[in-house]
C-alpha cells in the first residue's frame, strides 16, 4: 500500500515553514522556525479529513496533558496549541530526533543504554500515572532525543485519565506493543496494560524487533494479535543481555496482569538493579512527588493511583527510641545494685575475715550466676535454631547514608543461594525484588526514608531486617 503524502503545511502567524517531518494516521509533523523567541520547532498538524468533533476533544485533551506532565525531562515538551486559519488543530513543540525509534530496527541497542532509557521512560510512565492518566501507547517510535540526547517519551494522542480508561475506546492502537487485555477489548488501559508496553518496548530496542514478531514468518496484524493473546516472547538472542534482564522483561509482559511488576516504579527498581549487578551507575528515578502531580485527577485518593513516598516525623521517632547508652543503663544498673546488697559485708561480720556462712553465700551466689549464664546460651541456641529451621538468611546490618540527593541503603549478603532475592519495601510503597545489596532512593530535603529488605526464596520471604531510616539533611 503506498504512503500518502503529507498534508499542506498550514500558514502560521509568527511561524516559518521549512520542511516535512513525518506522517502518521491521523496528523503530519512539519519543522517551522519561530521568529519570537527564534528557534526551530516541530509543529504537529491534524489531517482536515479527520478533524470531526471527538478528534478536535482528542487533540484538545492531548495539549492540556502535554502541557501539564511536559515539564518531566523525561516527557516531549509542549510550547503551545491552536487551530489554523483552515480549522486544523495543531501542536507546537520541542524539535527531538526520531533516531531511537529508526536506529533500533538496524542495530539493536547497547544494553547499559537500553536500561537508561527504559529507567528514563518509566519515570515519565510513573509520572503521568501519578497524575491520573494512561499514556496508552508506549512504543519505540514514540520515544524521541533531544539536542542534549536526552530520551523523551511523545505522542499522549489517545491518553485516557485512569477513571475514564474501563469506558474509553482506543481510537488507535499499536498491535506489537499492546498487552493481551488490550488487544482482546476486556480493557482499554490499566497500569498493569502500560507496564506490558513498557516491557515490550524495551525488549524491543534490545532484540532489533517487536517481543512477537517472528524473522521469516508471516507478521500480519492477525498473527501478531493470536501470538500475544496465546504465546510468550521469543528469547531476545543476544549473549551480552543479562538473564535477569530478560527474565524481568518476560514477567513485564507475562499474560496475566497480576502475575506483572505492580507498577512502572516496581519496573524501574528491576532495572536498576540491573544496572548494579552490570557496575554500572544507577540511572537516576525521574518522579514527581509534588502535590502538582496529583493535581488533574478529579479525585485525589483514587486508589489506582501510585502513591509518593510518606515523609516520616524523625522528631518522633528519635523520642520514641532509646540509645544504646540508655538501653545500657536502664538494663545493667539494677543488676549491678543486687550483687552490691547481696555480697557486701553484714554489719554484724569481723570486717578482716568473712565468716563460713558469708563464703558460702558467695559461692551459692557464684552458682547461681553461673546457671543464669548456662540457661543464657541454652536460650539463644534453641533461638538460633528455631530462626535456621525457616533457612531462609534473614538481613541483619542494613544501614544507609545520604549521598548528595539520593539515600543508600546498603547491606552484606546474609547468604542467599542461586535464584533468591531481597524484596525491599519502602515506606508504603510496593515492595521491589532485586538481587544486588545496595538500594537507592531520591529524596528531598527534610525527607526522611525507611527501608525493609526480607530475602524471598522460591515464593516465600524470610525475617524482616530491622527497618531502617535515614533523613536526608535539609537545604542551608
Amino acid at each position: 500500500m503506498a504512503r500518502r503524502l503529507p498534508s499542506q503545511p498550514p500558514n502560521l502567524p509568527g511561524f516559518s515553514y521549512v520542511r516535512v517531518l513525518g506522517s502518521g494516521g491521523f496528523a503530519d509533523v512539519f519543522l517551522y522556525e519561530q521568529n519570537m523567541p527564534r528557534r526551530q520547532v516541530a509543529v504537529k498538524v491534524m489531517l482536515a479529513e479527520v478533524v470531526t468533533s471527538q478528534v478536535k476533544q482528542m487533540f484538545q485533551a492531548e495539549a492540556n496533558l502535554m502541557a501539564q506532565l511536559s515539564t518531566h525531562p523525561s516527557i516531549l515538551t509542549v510550547y503551545q496549541a491552536s487551530v489554523s486559519a483552515d480549522g486544523r488543530p495543531y501542536l507546537v513543540m520541542e524539535l527531538c530526533s526520531s533516531a531511537i525509534g529508526q536506529r533500533y530496527r538496524s542495530e539493536p541497542l547497547p544494553v547499559p543504554e537500553v536500561l537508561s532509557i527504559g529507567v528514563r521512560i518509566a519515570s515519565a510512565v510513573e509520572t503521568a500515572h501519578r497524575a491520573g492518566v494512561l499514556h496508552r501507547d508506549i512504543k519505540p517510535s514514540n520515544i524521541l532525543t533531544t539536542a542534549y540526547g536526552h530520551p523523551v517519551l511523545s505522542d499522549f494522542g489517545i491518553a485516557a485519565t485512569l477513571s475514564e480508561a474501563d469506558v474509553t475506546e482506543a481510537i488507535g492502537l499499536s498491535i506489537p506493543w499492546s498487552a493481551p487485555e488490550v488487544l482482546l477489548d476486556e480493557t482499554s488501559g490499566t497500569i498493569a496494560s502500560e507496564v506490558w508496553s513498557i516491557g515490550a518496548t524495551i525488549y524491543s530496542l534490545l532484540a532489533g524487533r517487536s517481543p512477537f514478531e517472528q524473522p521469516g514468518k508471516e507478521n500480519t496484524s492477525a498473527e501478531l494479535i493470536q501470538r500475544i493473546t496465546k504465546g510468550r516472547p521469543q528469547p531476545i538472542g543476544r549473549a551480552d543481555v543479562p538473564p535477569r534482564l530478560e527474565q524481568l522483561l518476560m514477567r513485564s509482559m507475562s499474560r496475566k496482569p497480576s502475575a506483572r511488576q505492580r507498577s512502572a516504579l516496581e519496573l524501574i527498581r528491576e532495572l536498576q538493579s540491573v544496572e548494579a549487578e552490570l557496575g554500572l551507575p544507577q540511572t537516576p528515578i525521574e518522579v514527581a512527588m509534588d502535590d502538582w502531580a496529583l493535581a488533574t485527577a478529579d479525585d485525589p485518593e483514587e486508589r489506582t493511583r501510585v502513591k509518593g513516598v510518606v515523609a516520616v516525623d524523625p522528631g518522633s521517632q528519635r523520642r520514641r527510641r532509646k540509645t544504646p547508652a540508655a538501653a545500657a543503663t536502664t538494663t545493667r544498673t539494677p543488676t549491678r545494685t543486687m550483687v552490691r546488697e547481696s555480697i557486701g559485708s553484714s554489719p554484724t561480720s569481723p570486717p578482716a575475715a568473712p565468716s563460713r556462712v558469708s563464703r558460702a553465700l558467695v559461692i551459692s551466689l557464684v552458682a547461681c550466676a553461673l546457671l543464669v549464664v548456662v540457661l543464657g546460651v541454652t536460650a539463644a541456641v534453641v533461638l538460633v535454631r528455631a530462626g535456621s529451621a525457616n533457612d531462609i538468611p534473614t538481613v541483619r546490618d542494613l544501614s544507609g547514608r545520604v549521598s548528595e540527593s539520593t539515600i543508600v541503603f546498603t547491606w552484606s549478603d546474609p547468604g542467599i543461594e542461586s535464584g533468591d532475592s531481597y524484596v525491599v519495601t519502602v515506606d508504603d510503597q510496593p515492595p521491589s525484588s532485586q538481587r544486588a545489596t545496595e538500594f537507592r532512593v531520591d529524596a528531598k530535603p527534610g525527607e526522611t526514608v525507611c527501608v525493609t529488605v526480607t530475602v524471598n526464596r522460591d515464593g516465600k520471604t524470610g525475617s524482616p531486617s530491622g527497618q531502617k531510616c535515614v533523613q536526608r539533611t535539609a537545604s542551608p
